[in-house]
């Protein structure tokens, strides 16, 4: 990991904050590489605005949106402090988009008992061009990695669409456990945590099933 100053203060994390210019890389050698970066809008809007768009972002709940009200949705979101949106690129090519988030200063705070080492984020996949095995799961563990490799992160926090089967097996797999549903003004949520404990028991178990060649 790459990292600059935190120029917004110690209070929050480095990749929180637009003006550090955190940045990212990771090489998984059965897959490829990854960067993460933080948003650009003139840059990645029209790409953002081509994957809400595509009918399997349904839960982005961005159907129908012009390149205009996405890109005043993430200008807004950058000029908030919990919230950063960053761009992932496999093998330098766009693939997917992430927003990290601090729960403590979030709406998410309000429906729990809320720890400042709470984080969280929500995340977009780009259209397949070519499928990759394990595609989702690998970019699932950079994310996560990039995440608990920042010590103020303590748990990690989900708030997935109760109706969203696929994210539910993804985010199990990676260690969260699942506590109860909430119900947020555009969506039912299920409320899910992760430590790092659990995440490392998730990877060992995942290594386990490649060794017996289960997956």
């Amino acid at each position: 990991m790459q990292q600059k100053r935190n120029k917004c203060g110690d209070h929050i994390p480095a990749f929180l904050c637009p003006e550090s210019g955190t940045c990212f890389d990771s090489l998984i050698p059965s897959c490829g590489h990854f960067h993460l970066r933080p948003l650009q809008l003139d840059t990645d809007v029209p790409f953002i605005h081509e994957w809400v768009n595509k009918p399997y972002a349904v839960y982005w709940q961005l159907q129908n949106s012009t390149v205009e009200k996405v890109r005043n949705m993430y200008s807004e979101l950058i000029r908030t402090e919990h919230i950063q949106p960053f761009m992932g690129f496999y093998n330098d090519r766009p693939a997917f988009l992430v927003e990290f988030y601090w729960a403590f200063k979030d709406r998410i705070g309000e429906y729990y008992d809320v720890q400042t080492g709470d984080y969280g984020f929500h995340i977009l996949m780009a259209p397949a061009e070519t499928p990759v095995r394990h595609f989702t799961w690998n970019v699932f563990t950079v994310l996560m990695d990039f995440m608990f490799s920042e010590e103020k992160v303590e748990r990690l926090i989900v708030e997935p669409d109760a109706r969203n089967e696929k994210i539910h097996l993804l985010n199990k797999r990676a260690g969260f456990e699942y506590h109860h549903l909430i119900n947020l003004p555009e969506k039912t949520a299920h409320l899910a945590f992760c430590t790092r404990e659990q995440y490392n028991s998730a990877l060992e178990r995942e290594r386990q099933l490649q060794s017996a060649g289960t997956i």
